[in-house]
């Protein structure tokens, strides 16, 4: 059984990540946390310095509707996950939450679900931004960022560009997902010069095959920051898996790619590993 956490920022609820969670259960069982922080103050919750990072952050609700709409939520939460039989916890650190909590936390999980677009309006925009790639690289777990309209995977999109990090990813997704390995996988490599293969194309083929059904590999040629995100749009119904290390990396993985534009056009579920 998955131990699944799924984090609602704010007085935001996220139906899309509900949904994703409920067709997960619908195949295999999963254990799920709810983790409401209305009260956080992000801009200190994900702070460099190491003194915020330890420090309690509570910031008083502006109104007390918030408050009152936060409730709502967490009751919104339990009843539907009491309605599909989900095993189900919640945590309500509404006062203290610090960023060494949220790691411990992500630390005893198999995986974390955001509901990508209701982060965005938590925060103000519409774009990704900071706070959204700290929660990306301070997570001890595999991320899954959800679109609010989406269809549950029918497709693997599996991201290979020959490196470890890439691979990584790959071979978390098959274990933490046995269950969306009987469906159509897709492995893609791109590369603009026409003469260039796919790295280690044998081993990324047997490792591949070795646990998905139905597997197609795809070497596109082409520059993926302007084409890429327009063909990944056309292939509805997937989920598209990519890797990388570290805050260093994930910051490079969202400067204008085709990452950056699945997840800030809410195209399709995307699901990252790092180390």
């Amino acid at each position: 059984m998955k131990k699944i956490i799924v984090a609602f920022d704010n007085t935001h609820f996220s139906a899309g990540a509900m949904q994703f969670i409920l067709g997960l259960h619908q195949l295999a069982p999963v254990s799920l946390t709810g983790i409401f922080l209305p009260q956080i103050d992000y801009s200190a919750l994900w702070s460099k310095s190491p003194g915020a990072m330890a420090g309690a952050l509570f910031v008083p609700l502006a109104e007390e509707g918030e408050a009152e709409e936060v409730m709502a939520n967490i009751k919104q939460f339990e009843t539907f996950c009491q309605e599909h039989h989900i095993r189900y916890s919640v945590t309500k650190d509404f006062y203290d939450f610090t960023l060494n909590d949220f790691k411990e936390e992500t630390k005893f999980a198999d995986l974390l679900v955001i509901g990508s677009e209701a982060f965005y309006k938590a925060m103000g925009t519409e774009r990704i931004n900071d706070y959204l790639q700290d929660t990306l690289s301070h997570a001890s777990c595999p991320v899954v960022l959800i679109p609010e309209k989406f269809e549950f995977p029918q497709t693997n999109i599996l991201t290979y560009d020959g490196s470890e990090a890439s691979v990584y990813a790959i071979k978390q997704f098959i274990y933490l997902f046995p269950e969306l390995c009987d469906r159509k996988t897709l492995v893609i490599y791109v590369d603009e010069d026409a003469d260039v293969t796919m790295p280690a194309e044998k081993k990324i083929k047997d490792l591949v095959c070795r646990h998905f059904d139905q597997c197609a590999y795809l070497t596109l040629h082409m520059d993926a920051r302007k084409y890429l995100a327009s063909w990944i749009s056309e292939q509805k119904g997937g989920i598209l898996v990519s890797g990388a290390f570290g805050r260093s990396s994930i910051s490079r993985l969202f400067k204008p790619s085709f990452i950056y534009e699945a997840i800030t056009d809410h195209q399709l579920p995307v699901f990252i590993a790092h180390h």
